[in-house]
């Protein structure tokens, strides 16, 4: 089913009793992510927001905030079903005779919806502010998070064309308010968007930009997908093999680019590389983290166009899960075929949401022969925006990659710290606050698959006595209740699957690697192979929240290290005095009085209590 624009979707929602209407004033600073991050954590509706204190348009939030609702927006029944379509294009017939190649035709067709379809009128251009009419702040752009640097457009389409080749890019890319007519715009280095600026300068001239906010779910994913560089593939032709109909787009008002006949608005204007940056953030980012300020590139509005009687779509980012773990997951089903067709020992494939995307991948593969869980992560560790991986877990195709529990006692089970984990170094993704440098970190690989013959024992071991070493392999693990003390320790415990976590206040250089040293030669270390060392902020009770904070604050080529058969991981803060030189951000924590008003008026928004 395709869904003529985001109206259409969030008609349908309401329809399935998965979105509420809230008619009561509500603040677009704080007040709206408050209620919005509730309803996600706990699956629960959409909400359209129809009086935004400030803004004479209604605000939609948490369109795409659970699996089934991703799936209804792409138009699958359930988002598995989205690797079968892939495979199903990419499966063509080569043989067979004219019966053979008939049985292409279907495909044929759903590849014809790819190009977008150029009309001549568009819903979205009939409003039109140009010049001094321009003016942000009328839309109710939310401030989300206590710390950040301002209000942010949270989803917005971002559309440039290459200055040289005229390929046209939209992808989604925050953009802080700076004034009645300007945004930061958030180009990472790694980004096509940073390019075309970079061609754009080399020529001397401005790159035009286009926003767009709306035009249909199936536009939203595609702008967040991980596309292959492949000529002629852009998000507006994923959007039409998506819809199974090829893409409305219409010329801009003031710029020469196409945008989304179907959106909600569009903000048209320019960067101009030879301006100076400007300061962008504080952002509550979706590593659960703050942002901290860097420079960027000011995008200059010089008109917006809208429909007459608009809605405004936005998102949250934050601790996890948040809606975008469901748009990666869906990433995650599209891509798959892909994968697997460049490594087709490849099961399935899994980014868990405490991973935030790149911190976990875990793999499942049919291995065939030693070695084979490297070769897989290797390979996947150079595939796009895959590259960003910082830990990747292999594990035996009968494991269910999104089952997090059976996988990591199949890492407690298989893997020997040491001998079959794997540290490096590559990429790693800008946001990521705990790198060794911006954009530059250690990998991990853990190969938690059956081991071969080969496998077993020293690297040092000769071929005949590693087949003699399977004893090493056998683990029992033992949760003790009586552990020992060390300085700055909040709170610990032992799992039954064979992991140690602590709670560490930690106040001075070396003190989690003393920490490690001591008690991986205590006599409780016994029964553990991890040993987990969270901040002070961690609760080692929730599982969710150690892994989280573990895999944001490491840097696994410095922060991972292998004691006497333990595989500690320190993701406590670092600090200045131990060498590292950058700030280190805080969680996203909401404030309290912000909480305490949304608790008391909870029943007057008329939103479900058992999400509360």
């Amino acid at each position: 089913m395709a869904f003529p624009d985001i109206q259409s979707f969030v008609r349908v929602l309401e329809e399935r009793g998965e979105l509420v209407r809230v008619s009561t004033p509500v603040s677009r600073e704080l007040e709206i992510t408050e209620i919005a991050d509730r309803l996600v954590k706990a699956g629960g509706p959409a909400v359209l927001f129809e009086n935004v204190r400030g803004s004479e348009f209604p605000l939609v939030i948490g369109m795409l905030g659970t699996r089934e609702r991703v799936a209804l927006a792409l138009g699958v029944r359930d988002l598995d079903d989205l690797a079968k379509k892939v495979r199903d294009l990419i499966d063509l017939k080569g043989s067979g005779g004219l019966m053979g190649m008939l049985g292409n035709l279907p495909k044929v067709r759903d590849a014809m919806n790819l190009p977008p379809k150029r009309v001549n009128t568009a819903p979205v251009q009939e409003v039109v502010w140009r010049g001094d009419e321009v003016d942000l702040g009328k839309l109710p752009i939310m401030k989300c998070w206590p710390l950040d640097g301002g209000p942010f457009v949270t989803l917005p389409l971002v559309i440039t064309n290459d200055p040289e080749t005229g390929e046209r890019n939209m992808g989604m890319y925050r953009m802080q308010v700076m004034s009645k007519n300007t945004t930061g715009m958030h180009w990472q280095r790694h980004k096509t968007g940073t390019r075309h600026l970079e061609k754009a300068k080399k020529k001397g001239q401005r790159l035009e930009v286009a926003v767009a906010i709306g035009g249909d779910p199936a536009l939203i994913y595609a702008a967040t997908a991980p596309l292959p560089p492949i000529p002629g593939l852009n998000e507006f032709a994923l959007a039409g093999y998506l819809r199974g109909e090829r893409y409305p787009v219409v010329k801009g008002v003031t710029v020469d680019l196409e945008v989304p006949a179907n959106a909600e608005f569009i903000l048209e204007g320019y960067v101009d590389p030879d301006e100076p940056w400007v300061e962008e953030g504080p952002f509550g980012d979706h590593t659960g983290f703050y942002t901290l300020p860097d420079q960027y590139p000011l995008f200059h509005v010089t008109a917006v166009t809208m429909r007459k009687n608009p809605v405004y779509p936005a998102t949250i980012v934050g601790r996890p899960p948040m809606e975008d773990a469901y748009l990666i997951e869906a990433s995650e089903r599209l891509f798959l075929p892909a994968a697997q067709m460049i490594l087709p020992e490849i099961v399935d494939y899994h980014m868990p949401p405490a991973g935030v995307a790149h911190n976990l991948v875990v793999v499942s593969i049919k291995k065939e022969f030693p070695g084979q869980a490297y070769k897989v992560a290797n390979g996947l560790f150079g595939l796009g925006q895959m590259m960003f991986a910082k830990v990747i877990v292999v594990v035996d195709e009968g494991v269910k990659v999104n089952d997090m529990d059976a996988v990591w006692k199949e890492v407690t089970q298989k893997a020997v710290p040491g001998r079959d984990t794997l540290t490096g170094r590559g990429p790693i993704d800008v946001l990521d606050h705990s790198s060794r440098g911006w954009g530059y970190g250690g990998k991990l690989i853990i190969d938690a698959t059956t081991k071969r013959p080969e496998e077993i024992g020293s690297p040092k071991s000769s071929r005949d006595e590693q087949a003699q070493d399977f004893a090493l392999d056998i683990f029992l693990p033992t949760a003790e209740a009586d552990l020992p003390t060390f300085e700055g320790v909040l709170a610990q415990r032992q799992t039954d699957d064979g992991y140690w976590i602590v709670s560490l206040n930690k106040r001075r250089a070396g003190q989690s690697r003393q920490l490690a040293e001591a008690f991986a030669s205590h006599p409780a270390a016994d029964g553990v192979r991890h040993l987990l060392i969270c901040d002070e902020e961690t609760d080692v009770n929730d599982i969710g929240d150690v892994w989280w904070t573990i895999l944001n604050n490491i840097d696994p080529e410095r922060d991972v290290w292998e004691l006497d058969g333990l595989l500690a991981w320190d993701g406590a803060r670092k600090l200045h005095s131990e060498g590292f030189v950058r700030e280190w951000p805080p969680k996203i924590v909401m404030d309290r009085a912000v909480q305490e008003r949304v608790d008391a008026l909870w029943h007057v928004y008329g939103l479900p209590e058992r999400v509360r």
